[in-house]
């Protein structure tokens, strides 16, 4: 019996990557009503963040680099940058990293765009990014589903063409996309860690295709996942220790000798076992267990900052990294759910070589399903309540802008260092509950609000 709704999309989602069994009807829903909130902010506070607040010119790709050139002060000399998004269904959201994203590449060195999605999904991708290999469409299209069900857009699509055409012209200094999530792991990835094991070390073969025996998706991404979690528990935990066992022996088992690509190949293979194994593991815990829910939860943002860490190690790029809100900053909405969010365990790792960027927005529309997930709609929410951080945020005078929540005057930071509602939004709405109380400064290095935004145009499913 499938794990009880609340808890699966707890495991499974945070509240930002909940389960969605989606129909993609462009229906439209009504906003709920929203609980009286706390009082405004006084205007001195207003009048200090409007003055330390850039305007941004344009979300989208296609403006000059001029209003974005304080975002990259702000990013210094960063590493890794994760940028968040307050829904996975807004267009303003995705499209302003497209554009953060190709700034970051021309004028600070940054050569990987990571994503909140599958790594094998993100293999894929990055064949096509560099190689031109496989159709962007099909592979989003089959890949995207269920969890991932929000990714599969135009805007997303827009990037992945503008990182192809960058490789045309620049094939000696390429940009690569990854996937730094376990939720799917689709065949190539079993293929590619079986294959290279068939070709060095072929003794091995038989050990690990015993191993892997049934683990394989041979069936679409959506059901794959959806039978996954109808497992038994202790299926599910047998599974994971039969992917724990490959990684061992793939980790006893070095190359011997060979030159620098052998090495390069075998560290590949490794983290492609790596991942399959975060797969079992994540869906090893008990979902009818809130203690088990929470540490799954922490597990999975740990194994998203790892993969993230070791990508920049391997491969030496700076990454920009796509996650909701509730991954990339600092603290997370519920501690409770989600102990430790990806944010800080990449700031354990890196120091002040991660920033955090947060996004906020006053009004508008996003994707989302219905609470029972029977089919995707269009959401509109209204002006913010007074009292939430968005109801200050969105009294200063631009429609768009940044705030370097580090170098604001020290009455602003004050207020940007107390907690208080915000919205926060998965791919199902509404939950109960879609705002969370939250500390700008203490979440984000810097900040993106948005008065207004729009839904994501998501591509065809068929």
């Amino acid at each position: 019996m499938p794990p009880p709704r609340p808890l699966l999309l707890a495991a499974l989602a945070l509240a930002a990557l909940a389960p969605a069994a989606v129909a993609l009807a462009p229906a439209v829903a009504p906003a709920p009503a929203v609980a009286p909130a706390p009082a405004r902010a006084p205007q001195p506070v207003v009048a200090l963040l409007e003055g330390a607040a850039t305007p941004l010119r344009a979300t989208g790709p296609g403006a000059g680099p001029g209003d974005l050139r304080p975002l990259g002060r702000a990013v210094g000399d960063a590493s890794v940058v994760g940028m968040g998004e307050a829904t996975h269904g807004s267009h303003e959201f995705p499209a302003t990293k497209d554009r953060v994203f190709r700034h970051l590449v021309r004028e600070h060195g940054f050569r990987t765009f990571a994503l909140e999605a599958a790594w094998s999904t993100g293999v894929l991708l990055d064949a096509y990014v560099r190689h031109g290999e496989g159709d962007p469409r099909r592979i989003m299209r089959e890949d995207f589903q269920y969890t991932y069900a929000l990714a599969n857009t135009a805007e997303h699509l827009a990037l992945i063409e503008w990182m192809r055409d960058h490789n045309r012209r620049h094939p000696h200094d390429p940009v690569r996309f990854m996937g730094d999530d376990w939720g799917y792991t689709g065949p190539e990835l079993y293929d590619r860690v079986t294959g290279h094991v068939a070709a060095t070390r072929p003794e091995l073969a038989p050990r690990l295709d015993a191993l892997y025996r049934g683990l394989r998706p041979t069936v679409p991404s959506a059901e794959y996942q959806k039978r996954y979690l109808a497992k038994p528990l202790a299926e599910r935990r047998e599974m994971a220790e039969r992917t724990g066992r490959a990684l061992a022996l793939l980790r006893s088992s070095p190359p011997k000798g060979g030159d620098g690509r052998e090495a390069d190949a075998y560290a590949w293979t490794l983290r492609h076992a790596t991942v399959i194994d975060q797969t079992a593991r994540g869906y090893a815990f008990d979902f009818d267990d809130p203690r088990q829910v929470a540490a799954g939860m922490r597990y999975r943002d740990e194994a998203m900052a790892d993969n993230i860490a070791w990508w920049h190690r391997h491969t030496g790029h700076k990454v920009l990294l796509s996650g909701h809100n509730n991954h990339v900053g600092y603290e997370p909405e519920d501690p409770e759910v989600l102990p430790r969010t990806q944010g800080a365990f990449l700031r354990d790792r890196l120091g002040a070589r991660y920033r955090a960027v947060g996004f906020t927005f006053g009004q508008g529309s996003f994707k989302a399903t219905d609470p029972e997930e029977r089919e995707m709609l269009t959401h509109t929410v209204g002006p913010p309540p007074p009292g939430g951080n968005e109801d200050t945020l969105d009294r200063v005078r631009h429609d768009r802008y940044v705030l370097d929540l580090r170098t604001a005057p020290p009455a602003a930071r004050r207020w940007l260092a107390t907690a208080r509602p915000t919205r926060s939004v998965g791919t199902a709405y509404p939950e109960e509950r879609t705002t969370y109380d939250i500390a700008l400064a203490r979440s984000y290095d810097v900040l993106i609000h948005l008065s207004r935004v729009r839904a994501v145009d998501l591509l065809p499913v068929s």
